[in-house]
């Protein structure tokens, strides 16, 4: 009889314990979040102490931001739109304000999210006036029953939807500019070379993202990323941001995942699916999954960049190939990381 009484007594006590929880607001299950602002040639020997500790600062905001919204018991969609807002607003980063120009001397910006709960996605391609181009995706994927829209179609709906649409001028910077003039006439010198010397490569131009991904206190996972894209495009051209499976993937039977680096390779590499393919064909953890396309599969192809992922356990992934990657995250203990290099951390 005691022992009944006993468990009876337990039982009452841990249903108290999840109630007072719930009111509280504490997650029902662990939380975290990570936030990527693009990868490529980032090293210390080209960047000042008072522009590192810049982008270390905006990260660091983006990253809490999002957590904050988490911890409130705010979904995984959410967390993921608020950091990426802040980061296509700061005018630091290739996306929103800080967007690269193209050849032409415009700014065309890409961004996609996906939903892992329904595997729902939305994006919008090559807009010129949105000012936050991750609202416009989440609204393709909420209020239409398309996933991905472009140009002035895009920004028609996305000013349905009562988004702010801005000036084109609003997006670029003189940073960009410089970057597209430099870019340019090491491009006209190589042209010049290559009449002489045939096998001299064309110029690089230089690329770059946002992106978060999220896990909620609902087991609901989300990923999300916004690009202006690579300096010196043409044509019109889009690369792996905005394209489901290439640049953002989420599913909460495997993980969500958001890539940076050079769009063309993982378009053709379908990065961010292929990493969740393997962890549900495979049987892969995170890590394992997220290196093999990362630093394996993609490295054989010729192809640069990283990503950010994490699962519904709480486990993140951060991998690139690339010098550098900005980089933040907060586990499920509330251990915040921000990282540049990679040495960081």
């Amino acid at each position: 009889m005691n022992h009944i009484w006993s468990r009876r007594a337990f039982l009452s006590t841990a249903l108290a314990t999840t109630a007072a929880a719930i009111v509280r607001g504490a997650p029902s299950q662990p939380i975290a979040f990570a936030i990527h602002g693009g990868a490529g040639v980032i090293e210390k020997s080209s960047m000042t102490p008072e522009r590192e500790a810049q982008y270390r600062l905006k990260l660091t905001e983006a990253v809490t931001a999002g957590h904050q919204v988490l911890k409130r018991g705010g979904t995984a969609l959410d967390a993921v739109v608020t950091a990426i807002v802040l980061l296509e607003d700061s005018g630091i980063f290739n996306a929103g304000k800080g967007a690269v120009f193209t050849s032409a001397g415009t700014c065309e910006l890409d961004a996609s999210i996906m939903n892992g709960a329904n595997r729902a996605a939305g994006a919008v391609a090559g807009v010129k006036r949105i000012k936050n181009p991750i609202r416009a995706a989440r609204a393709v994927m909420e209020h239409s029953p398309h996933v991905l829209m472009v140009g002035s179609g895009a920004e028609a709906f996305a000013a349905e939807r009562g988004l702010t649409l801005v000036s084109p001028k609003y997006f670029g910077t003189e940073e960009g500019r410089r970057e597209l003039e430099k870019i340019k006439a090491e491009e006209a010198r190589r042209k010049k070379v290559a009449r002489q010397f045939p096998s001299e490569p064309a110029a690089a131009a230089k690329f770059g993202t946002v992106g978060a991904v999220a896990l909620d206190a609902q087991g609901n996972l989300a990923a999300g990323t916004s690009t202006g894209g690579m300096s010196n495009k043409r044509f019109g051209r889009v690369g792996d941001s905005p394209i489901i499976g290439a640049g953002t993937y989420a599913d909460n039977a495997t993980c969500a995942v958001s890539c940076t680096g050079h769009g063309e390779y993982f378009i053709r590499s379908v990065v961010a699916y292929d990493i969740a393919a393997l962890m549900a064909y495979k049987g892969l953890s995170l890590k394992e999954a997220a290196e093999e396309v990362i630093l394996r599969k993609l490295v054989t192809m010729g192809g640069i960049g990283g990503a950010i992922a994490l699962d519904r356990q709480g486990n993140i992934a951060l991998p690139f190939n690339s010098p550098g990657m900005h980089r933040a995250s907060i586990d499920p203990d509330g251990r915040l990381f921000v990282g540049i290099y990679r040495d960081d951390g």
